[in-house]
């Protein structure tokens, strides 16, 4: 046993090589992903191939490795996961991952496990780590977390041989939020995005074009309340300042209560254009599908985790720590639905 950061919230949780790992974890993780809609991979968009397609990224090796860059004067870092498939020639797609408040990059690697899925699809993962002595996201439209992502993505397509126009982002809580955010400031950068357990109507959002949204959310979180506002689990969170307070001390549950999961996506869709209401379609026992009638290209979606928590849907770690976060569905895997999605929607040129 050991002591991690997780999500929202400090936890006793086994070791994460041993919630990652193993058959048994394979297995499920499979049987969920045949439980999914198939997405239709967009191929009338080409490749757009980065600079490090012209020899940058020639010999970079397979595998998980940390890498630093400077950003605002501030030095930050981010794991870069990138599947055996990279030759350093053929540019692949790019899926940028954000944790959760507390939780860190290194912890949220083995929540959602993305760079062992690239490793199947082909894509590379990277998990960038937030500031703080709470690691989090400053979740707003013109904050220094936008230029880092934004200076993150040069470095990206300097280094690795990828594909501009087939760049995505996910998140978990508050990563969640900060994906929303990439979603309105870096709108010709990112083809598609997947908040999880965090999907956010962001203020000042106006982005230069319409993008895709896929979104996961339970209706029985205790952190990001499906109804609206935080659950009673976020007071109980430590202060962002590292000072031993929590969130309630800072008198979060006295905020307003803010708009309902639905009434977000409503928002989104009606930014991207979208008409009428939500349509329903039951994806499993405990999962329902809402999407809305989109022009070409600027879908919006939710999949709806009756009773699920806090979670990752089809995460093995989440489940470990279901004491905490509540149940983690296997109906789905977030993974396999998010990447049919990102591989239908594009950037286009």
């Amino acid at each position: 046993m050991r002591r991690i950061a997780f999500g929202w919230l400090v936890v006793v949780a086994v070791a994460v090589t041993a919630c990652s790992s193993g058959d048994t974890a394979g297995s499920k993780r499979d049987a969920a992903a045949k439980r999914v809609p198939s997405g239709t991979r967009d191929t009338a968009v080409a490749a757009s191939p980065s600079s490090g397609c012209r020899g940058g990224a020639a010999g970079l090796p397979a595998g998980e490795e940390k890498v630093t860059l400077t950003s605002g004067g501030v030095e930050r870092w981010y794991i870069r996961h990138v599947p055996a498939a990279h030759d350093g020639t053929k540019p692949l797609p790019v899926v940028v991952d954000l944790h959760g408040y507390t939780e860190g990059a290194q912890v949220h690697v083995h929540m959602s496990e993305l760079g062992a899925f690239g490793d199947q699809h082909g894509f590379v993962t990277i998990t960038p780590q937030g500031l703080g002595p709470i690691p989090r996201w400053e979740t707003a439209v013109g904050s220094k977390d936008v230029k880092f992502i934004g200076d993150l993505l040069d470095q990206v397509e300097k280094t690795v041989c990828v594909d501009t126009a087939r760049v995505f982002v996910t998140g978990l809580s508050n990563g969640a939020m900060m994906t929303s955010v990439v979603a309105c400031a870096l709108a010709n950068r990112v083809a598609a995005v997947a908040p999880v357990a965090g999907i956010t109507n962001v203020a000042g959002c106006k982005p230069a074009r319409a993008v895709p949204i896929v979104a996961f959310h339970g209706t029985a979180d205790p952190f990001v309340a499906y109804d609206g506002g935080l659950g009673p689990a976020a007071a109980k969170l430590p202060a962002p300042d590292g000072s031993g307070r929590t969130l309630g001390d800072l008198g979060v549950r006295d905020r307003p209560k803010g708009p309902s999961v639905p009434d977000v996506l409503h928002a989104w869709a009606r930014r991207n254009k979208c008409t009428g209401q939500a349509s329903e379609k039951q994806v499993a026992s405990d999962v329902t599908e809402l999407s809305y009638a989109c022009p070409r290209g600027a879908d919006v979606e939710l999949y709806r985790v009756t009773g699920g928590g806090h979670s990752w849907p089809g995460s093995v770690f989440s489940k470990q720590i279901a004491s905490v976060v509540g149940p983690t569905t296997d109906s789905i895997s977030a993974d396999a639905v998010m990447w049919a999605f990102f591989e239908a929607h594009p950037l286009p040129h």
